[in-house]
């Protein structure tokens, strides 16, 4: 290749993508499409599996099973030549290849087989060569393949042009040798040669492999020697992915790298790259292309020197599993020898390698993360070369922590801002993953957290999302599929494609229960089908759920990347439910008030382990529907807002009665109507009582800080005692009815007064000094310049009269009761759980 090779690309092939024959076809139509843009040089790898079944022959020739050794030659043969009889899909002449000519190539394979077999031994050089005719017979193939498809071809051998050390399977390639041989070897290429990748030879003729990605090792050498444009590198994936996308289903394609990204993931377990295939690359400044078989349009990933500039988002995150934590610590004072320096040198003298290593001040103690099935040999080598200090007490024991598991998250670019490190760790911290030791590069490349395994494919999913390369998937279990929780489900089910488009949140329903069944579906129920699903569960024999919820169902949610167990029942009990939601790493969702309004050492516990177990406890509409009344309030107080009296309509339900009473109508019809409609609990004598108002004014009262319990509260039902108590539906509404015409009675003399009827609460942190009751609610009739006598229909407010807000109160108005509302604000709550861990 004399002239310029300023369009010369270099075109590699993986064994996964040959081995096909619809990958194979597209790889000789891909070479065709860039030879007609400039120059090409093409490095294949072995065909399909060939190279394990050369280790496997191997193998079974030194155990003297010449048989079964024969059986893998032929399995190879065999692959060979149906790769040489394709046609290019369209009619068009198959290679030139015959059964007899491929067999003729893996004759002298044989015959060093049988060598093997007779010596019994298969030594690292013979097995070099062994491998090195899967690469041979991979390049025969393809260049007969091409010029079949009239293009000038012919294979090259690598050996001759790749000059190495003599270790055997993963030799060093002496760089200006290789360089000077490629150059000139070049100058006779035909238009598109066919290296063979992964082998090489000593300057004294004896074949070697390069070990791991040796054939993208080849291609990058045989770029950096002739200046080439780019690097592509086709496999059967889109690129670089972000995760694993077998720990992240949405894991996305990179669109670009910079070499030393690239370095950092191949050290932290990514296996698409080897640290030194990136060399020739970053020494010669050409670009690396990860490009798609399958999907040729596809831009793939770009690996270049200057990566991506995007400082708002990291690149990707690296998992690797199966792992240990060793760790050792000096008593009292530091040794007189480095600690640091005699425990890696355990390490390396038992070629153990350390893929994390920690050291605390002054050198007091050392961690190190190794492969798991190192423990006991690594245990072993230290407890021998600290066998001394371990016997007098200077160090502890040797501390083994595993199975364990590193997450890493690589962002050169990210890196150059504030902010990541606590971004990562508050991620997983949300989440109650613990990260056990933590490394960071002064590059601030990378961040590696060392976690449990059990943790890592939710720690790995939670960062991923946090970083916002996917759909946040937010998981969750429903209790109650009631007037609130039935219009939960279709805000769902309306609102789940705009909440994954406009704010990368996937809310999925996993979970019903009922008072009779349940059901769980860790990949999302139906929402149209919801109920039908439900109704079937019903009818499973022997379903004997302990609760809403089994815990043991309560513990697989709790595997989930952001589990929300929602409770939009009116049950009593349900803080132990909470609580072992908490404790099985679950976030809770309430619209039911009752937990947060038990005695006051129970409320206390319920939020104390909240807080405990880094879980989230939301119930905003325990108060007020979708109204954001306890948020606002939780906004003065945390500001140091004094605040001095809370009062106003707690009740959308009570609002409504009351303004429709004012209106002339019957108490019994009204009282009806608004069940029908969904404004009042299950049994309307809740709302009547006024029960249910105070239990919302002791949850604010609470939010306040004042040690309350529901007895403090000063309570007066709207309609007489007698009538709230009555037990059935068909009673209590008789007895409306019975009381219905001396309310009217009352309601037209307030109204020729001027004054209209309201339920109001009234919270006065300095009524205690007056020896008042701190909270009182009940019937009042106010007059037009109260801001309550201009309420309508089910509007609720609350006025909240601070020391900033003094003259003119803080006040929260709107609806305040209903399904739909309060389904909202539900919804709301989830969402904003998933936002504080996007955040």
């Amino acid at each position: 290749m004399t002239d310029s090779q300023s369009n010369l690309t270099v075109l590699k092939f993986g064994g996964s993508t040959l081995g096909k024959a619809t990958s194979a076809r597209e790889a000789l139509a891909c070479v065709q499409r860039e030879s007609k843009r400039g120059r090409v040089v093409v490095v294949v790898s072995a065909l399909g599996d060939t190279t394990d079944r050369l280790l496997r022959a191997a193998d079974l020739a030194a155990r003297g099973e010449r048989a079964a050794a024969a059986s893998e030659t032929e399995a190879i043969a065999a692959l060979a030549q149906s790769t040489a009889a394709l046609d290019a899909g369209d009619g068009s002449r198959p290679g030139v290849l015959d059964a007899a000519t491929i067999e003729g190539l893996l004759a002298p394979l044989s015959a060093l087989l049988e060598g093997v077999h007779l010596v019994r031994e298969c030594s690292p050089r013979t097995r070099d060569v062994v491998l090195s005719y899967g690469e041979r017979i991979s390049s025969t193939i393809f260049s007969a393949l091409l010029s079949g498809r009239d293009l000038e071809s012919r294979p090259v051998d690598a050996r001759h042009i790749i000059v190495s050390d003599d270790q055997h399977g993963d030799a060093r390639v002496d760089l200006p040798a290789t360089l000077t041989r490629i150059r000139q070897a070049a100058e006779s290429w035909p238009t598109v040669p066919v290296v063979t990748g992964f082998l090489a030879r000593t300057k004294d003729g004896r074949d070697t492999t390069l070990g791991r990605n040796g054939s993208d090792y080849t291609a990058t050498l045989i770029a950096q020697a002739l200046g080439a444009r780019e690097v592509q590198i086709w496999t059967d994936v889109p690129g670089v992915l972000t995760a694993d996308p077998k720990v992240v289903k949405d894991a996305k394609p990179i669109a670009n790298l910079s070499y030393m990204e690239a370095i950092e993931l191949a050290r932290f377990g990514a296996r698409m790259f080897h640290p030194r295939t990136m060399v020739p690359l970053i020494e010669s400044g050409v670009p690396l292309r990860i490009r798609h078989m399958m999907d040729p349009a596809a831009a793939g990933t770009l690996v270049n020197a200057s990566g991506a500039d995007d400082e708002t988002r990291a690149s990707s995150l690296a998992s690797l599993n199966r792992q240990a934590l060793l760790h050792i610590e000096v008593r009292g004072q530091q040794l007189s020898e480095n600690l640091a320096v005699r425990f890696q040198s355990t390490f390396d003298e038992l070629d153990i390698p350390v893929w994390l290593g920690t050291l605390s001040a002054f050198g007091t103690s050392v961690s190190a993360v190794i492969p798991e099935q190192d423990v006991e040999r690594a245990r072993a080598g230290l407890e021998q070369a600290f066998r001394l200090e371990l016997a007098d007490g200077t160090l502890d024991r040797i501390r083994v922590t595993h199975p364990v598991a590193m997450v890493t998250l690589v962002a050169e670019a990210m890196g150059r801002t504030s902010g990541v490190l606590s971004k990562l760790t508050g991620a997983l911290g949300s989440i109650g993953v613990s990260v056990l030791a933590m490394g960071q590069s002064a590059s601030e490349r990378s961040i590696s957290c060392v976690v449990a395994e059990s943790d890592c494919a939710r720690a790995v999913q939670t960062a991923h999302a946090a970083f916002h390369w996917a759909h946040q998937e937010v998981d969750v279990f429903l209790l109650g599929p009631g007037t609130v929780g039935r219009e939960l489900i279709d805000q769902i089910q309306q609102q789940q494609d705009f909440l994954r488009q406009e704010h990368d949140v996937n809310v999925r329903l996993v979970g019903l229960a009922n008072s009779r069944s349940f059901v769980f579906e860790p990949e999302g129920l139906a929402l149209e089908r919801w109920h039908e699903i439900l109704e079937e569960a019903s009818q499973t024999p022997d379903l004997e759920p302990t609760g809403p919820v089994p815990f043991d169902q309560l513990e697989e949610l709790g595997r989930r990347p952001l589990p929300v167990l929602v409770d939009c029942t009116a049950e009593d009990g349900m803080e132990a439910m909470y609580q072992a939601a908490f404790a099985s790493g679950v976030h809770v969702v309430a619209a039911n008030k009752k937990p947060l309004t038990l005695p006051l050492a129970g409320y206390k516990s319920l939020l104390g382990e909240a807080r405990k177990r880094h879980r989230a406890y939301r119930y905003e509409t325990t108060v007020g529907a979708s109204l954001p009344v306890i948020e606002t309030l939780r906004d003065l107080v945390r500001t140091g807002d004094q605040v001095r009296l809370v009062e106003g309509s707690f009740s959308g339900t009570l609002g409504y009665i009351t303004d429709e009473l004012s209106k002339g109508g019957e108490l019994h019809t009204i009282v009806r109507r608004a069940q029908e409609q969904g404004f009042t609990e299950p049994q309307p004598q809740d709302d009547l009582s006024g029960l249910d108002a105070a239990r919302k004014a002791l949850i604010l009262a609470r939010e306040i800080g004042l040690a309350l319990d529901l007895a403090d509260v000063a309570l007066e039902p709207l309609v007489p005692r007698a009538i709230i108590e009555k037990t059935s539906l068909e009673d209590f509404y008789a007895a409306l009815e019975s009381y219905a015409g001396e309310m009217k009675a009352k309601v037209a003399a307030a109204g020729e007064r001027g004054e209209v009827l309201r339920y109001l609460a009234r919270i006065d942190p300095a009524a205690r000094e007056r020896n008042e009751p701190m909270m009182t609610v009940g019937p009042v009739f106010v007059p037009p310049t109260n801001p309550a006598a201009h309420l309508k229909h089910a509007q609720s407010f609350v006025a909240f009269y601070t020391h900033r807000y003094r003259d003119f109160p803080l006040v929260v108005q709107g609806a305040g009761a209903g399904g739909a509302v309060t389904a909202a604000g539900v919804l709301a709550d989830v969402l904003r759980v998933a936002g504080s861990l996007r955040d």
